[in-house]
């Protein structure tokens, strides 16, 4: 599900799944979390195999959980994005074609953030009765401010690359994004690495995680239908 491949200082990191347009199971959280912290890259980028980015966690598994499980599992995926936050690595989140939920979540754990014209963004878990527990209610308010992160939210609603470039949810409309990792591996690893510890540096967010891991449980206790 997760294939890595090295080029020179870049990791590239595919969600493999295309079947399911790239959706993240437990095993694939792990896989995920592995791929980032197991190189010595300057630059790790992160893509979606076939026509979609990543269309968050499998649905197959949100049905399957309740009570204590629904907080493992998002418990497992706050420590994945961390992961990827706090990687040594610059990452590089490279969304071509659908983000959804924690899609989003996963492209929000990158440092930079690069659309294609057919990328799309939503977070529609509040018509299934749930919502992205991965650190995303912090990372989305951090990045496009409360006006757009409550609009985003409540609604559930799709926006376009133009519409998430003009709120800051990515930083360039691209035809090829990996060519925005190879510009950013051309520069001195050292000062990219110093550059993220002060650009990324941890921020207070374990209570809100834990919010998020117990409402996500709560709306999950008796089940997803």
């Amino acid at each position: 599900m997760i294939r890595t491949r090295d080029e020179g200082p870049i990791r590239v990191v595919t969600l493999d799944r295309p079947n399911r347009r790239n959706a993240l199971t437990r095993d694939g959280l792990d896989a995920l979390a592995r791929a980032v912290d197991t190189t010595d890259a300057a630059v790790v980028y992160l893509e979606g195999a076939g026509t979609a980015f990543c269309a968050g966690a499998d649905l197959d598994v949100l049905r399957s959980l309740d009570g204590d499980d629904a907080a493992a599992f998002a418990d497992r995926g706050q420590r994945t994005m961390n992961a990827i936050e706090t990687a040594d690595a610059v990452v590089v989140a490279g969304i071509d074609g659908p983000a959804r939920g924690g899609g989003v979540e996963l492209a929000l754990a990158a440092d930079v953030r690069v659309a294609t014209p057919d990328a799309t963004f939503a977070e529609p878990g509040v018509s299934l009765g749930v919502f992205g527990a991965w650190g995303g209610t912090r990372r989305l308010l951090e990045a496009v401010g409360e006006t757009h992160a409550t609009d985003l939210s409540y609604s559930g609603r799709t926006v376009d690359a133009s519409e998430a470039l003009a709120m800051g949810l990515v930083s360039r409309i691209v035809d090829d994004p990996y060519t925005v990792a190879v510009e950013i591996a051309a520069n001195d690893p050292a000062a990219l690495r110093e550059l993220k510890g002060l650009l990324a540096a941890p921020r207070p967010h374990r209570e809100q995680e834990r919010h998020e891991r117990e409402a996500f449980e709560r709306l999950l206790e008796d089940g997803l239908e």
